[in-house]
């Protein structure tokens, strides 16, 4: 089984950290005659991302009106779409760190329990000057994924719900009426049962109503049940508990069945969301910027998430920039900080920001999503984020691999796994 899009590998040691150089960036020559002018002394601060090209092409834009509206520093942005969290614990280590660099949420913890990352906590409360320093405009359960011990070591650029996307035309073809925002997993089930079908009369199934491979985030059935995976206080991982195995029993039985859902071989061989992209799969549920309403020739809905037994809590994908604690410049660092985001949170969505959450402030970040931003800005109050740890990555590494592998392979209930593989977790706790 292929892991989902937000587990990582262990963190690496990180090695001592040291210092690193910062650029200074000169003025131009005098021309003859002239009297030399002095040194800019606008110091280079870099940005390390995952972006891709197209993300970096417009990431880039934003980085250019930030060099030009000041003389102190320069953002010079440096992507690793491959191997990132490799080559950034790789340059920590090294010593050889850019100043500011992308962290999703399972990471922060670990690092800044490490001392890898600047804490911000002071810089932000004395800053009276940025937006995006004002922490009380930030949704709580996001900004918690860039805290650590009751400090900050980071700003949230991003909180992306998770949505319900749908196929019109297969629940058209199919008789089926569309998803709503009241929906339940009753509902849910009933209707990716009846969308699953032999379009051809082979015998085998070529169109199911739902998909899943690890994606979405099983926790967030738990949440819907009522349960949780890890306590708010870091203290538990209660996955044995009633509410928890009802969210996870719920993920597996419908898991590669082909009865609701495509079997794992077929996810393999055809792509997990380019199915949905290809119409052979009626609902998806994806991050709210995803652009899977936007496929040419599919007529795509948007609609928050069906409810569990305990409501319809949605994971909320979360990332945050970070300070290197080995950065030269620590105030200009914080200054380049402030203004990225408060850029970024006009550009992504959506931004982790109360003053942000709405329909307006969406589509000026992304006219794209004008026509589903209603259903969008609706799920925002459900979303919350992972309880994160420092060991996060080998807390993941058990849970997929000693938990969620074999229950998706039916290797044992939701009931039978769990109460083994929770102290194996609880070990893991602060």
């Amino acid at each position: 089984m292929k892991r989902p899009i937000f587990l990582f590998n262990l963190l690496l040691i990180l090695g001592l950290i040291v210092s690193a150089c910062a650029v200074p960036v000169t003025a131009p020559a005098a021309a003859p005659g002239e009297q030399p002018a002095p040194a800019a002394q606008k110091v280079t601060i870099r940005l390390a991302t995952w972006a891709g090209v197209d993300e970096s092409a417009e990431l880039q834009v934003l980085l250019d009106q930030i060099n030009s509206e000041q003389d102190r520093f320069e953002i010079v942005h440096e992507p690793a779409p491959a191997d990132y969290y490799t080559k950034i614990q790789t340059a920590l280590a090294g010593g050889t760190s850019a100043d500011l660099f992308w962290l999703s949420q399972e990471w922060i913890a670990g690092m800044a329990a490490q001392g890898a990352l600047l804490d911000i906590t002071d810089f932000l409360a004395s800053d009276t000057t940025h937006p995006a320093a004002n922490l009380d405009d930030y949704f709580p359960d996001i900004l918690k994924t860039a805290q650590y011990q009751g400090r900050i070591y980071g700003l949230p650029w991003i909180a992306q719900p998770v949505v319900l996307y749908f196929n019109r035309a297969l629940f058209d073809a199919a008789g089926v009426d569309y998803p709503t925002a009241d929906w339940t997993w009753d509902d849910f089930v009933a209707a990716a049962a009846a969308l699953t079908k032999d379009l051809d009369g082979d015998g085998k199934n070529d169109q199911w109503g739902f998909t899943m491979n690890g994606w979405p985030p099983p926790q967030m059935f738990v949440w819907q049940a009522g349960g949780e995976v890890i306590t708010a206080d870091l203290s538990a991982s209660p996955i044995d508990t009633p509410e928890a195995i009802t969210g996870f029993q719920f993920y597996a039985d419908l898991i590669y069945d082909d009865v609701h859902t495509p079997p794992e071989a077929v996810i393999q061989e055809q792509g997990f969301g380019e199915m949905f992209k290809a119409g052979k799969i009626a609902m998806f549920m994806g991050g709210a910027a995803d652009d899977l309403d936007r496929v040419p020739g599919l007529d795509v809905g948007v609609v928050r998430v069906p409810a569990g037994p305990a409501g319809r809590p949605t994971f909320a994908w979360t990332a945050s920039t970070v300070i290197a604690a080995q950065t030269k410049n620590p105030e200009l660092a914080y200054e380049a900080l402030a203004r990225l985001t408060e850029k970024i949170h006009g550009w992504k969505i959506v931004a982790p920001r109360k003053s942000l959450a709405n329909v307006e402030a969406l589509v000026a970040a992304e006219p794209r999503k004008e026509k589903n931003a209603a259903a969008i800005v609706e799920a925002i109050p459900d979303m919350r984020a992972f309880n994160i740890i420092p060991r996060h990555q080998e807390w993941d590494t058990i849970f997929w691999g000693d938990f969620m592998d074999p229950l998706f392979h039916d290797q044992g209930t939701a009931a039978e796994l769990a109460p083994k593989i929770r102290p194996l977790l609880e070990e893991l706790l602060p």
